[in-house]
């Protein structure tokens, strides 16, 4: 057999891509058609920019049964085919989601589901039976110590328990001589000196009947106290009441024989005019250290002294104070 030119159809001068070709469409060159695999798959080749995905419009898609996969054709070489697309792009297609199992628990993310939170009311239910338990306690503590009081109150036993004393407790006398009155004394009840006189034509002593010493402005002239009494060793303070008119006057004072320090001040501290000893009442004071038991206080009128005053009373405090 003599060789020659079987002509275009012949398979092995067949170019499947001929068509793409300006020559090969000049030789009658058709797209391939039909059929899987090569070379009838080519003709799912298209121009750059003309491929469509998905169906043709108003075609519906390859669908499949529910829970299945839709079979995928291939193309050339075991590629996709072109004309497949995912079930989510096509109008209406997609697999129904599969239905949400309700979470166990009440539990609103993934995983296990959690239950009630029963460690958090045991706790809650211990606390509560403890403030109960104490409340209880507390009532009944109450209720001994009430009863315990009302027994008492009732007329119970009052024998001394061991822990208790049978000693007296300390009587009234014995706080009254932490703070014994100490002594005062009219001036009529002084010792007087000769030609010291008493008198009351003046108004305004606080003595009894309202009798004062006259006559102290004379040189000599004194008054005297003997005072019991004193409970203990130390300063105390002596108060002077007295009248004085006119210029301040100074007397000198002398505790158990001794001189006290400076003169006795009576100053004219009323403010009264000369001569109205009526308006000229006042007070003074010396602080003098007296020994337990009896001491001896002298007012007397010495050279230097201004004399010319009516005494009136004089009286003692324990310590150094400034009023009576």
């Amino acid at each position: 057999m003599t060789p020659g030119n079987n002509g275009a159809s012949t398979p092995e001068d067949d170019d499947p891509f001929g068509y793409l070709y300006a020559d090969g469409q000049a030789n009658g060159a058709q797209p391939p058609s039909g059929g899987y695999g090569y070379p009838n798959s080519v003709n799912r080749v298209r121009p750059v920019g003309t491929r469509q995905y998905g169906a043709p419009q108003g075609q519906a898609g390859p669908t499949a049964a529910y829970g299945q996969a839709a079979p995928q054709q291939q193309g050339a070489y075991g590629r996709p085919n072109a004309h497949y697309a995912a079930p989510e792009t096509l109008p209406g297609g997609g697999a129904p989601a599969a239905p949400q199992q309700p979470s166990r628990g009440g539990g609103t993310g993934g995983g296990r589901g959690r239950g009630p939170n029963t460690k958090g009311l045991l706790i809650g239910a211990v606390a509560v039976v403890a403030a109960v338990v104490i409340g209880i306690a507390v009532a009944m503590t109450s209720s001994g110590s009430d009863d315990d009081n009302g027994g008492n109150e009732a007329g119970g036993d009052t024998t001394p328990t061991q822990s208790q004393t049978t000693d007296p407790s300390p009587s009234a006398s014995s706080s009254a001589e932490d703070e014994v009155e100490l002594p005062t004394i009219d001036a009529k009840a002084l010792r007087l000196s000769p030609g010291v006189t008493t008198a009351s034509d003046v108004q305004g002593a606080e003595s009894d009947g309202g009798v004062y010493v006259a006559n102290l402005n004379q040189s000599g002239a004194s008054v005297t106290w003997t005072v019991d009494g004193i409970p203990k060793d130390g300063a105390y303070t002596l108060f002077a009441r007295y009248s004085a008119a006119g210029e301040d006057q100074s007397m000198t004072l002398t505790v158990n024989g001794k001189e006290f320090g400076n003169k006795l001040n009576l100053g004219n501290f009323a403010r009264a005019e000369d001569g109205d000893f009526a308006k000229g009442w006042t007070e003074t004071y010396a602080w003098p250290t007296l020994n337990k038991g009896t001491n001896t206080i002298s007012l007397s009128c010495q050279d230097g002294d201004k004399c010319n005053v009516l005494l009136d009373q004089f009286w003692l405090k324990e310590g150094q104070v400034k009023r009576s």
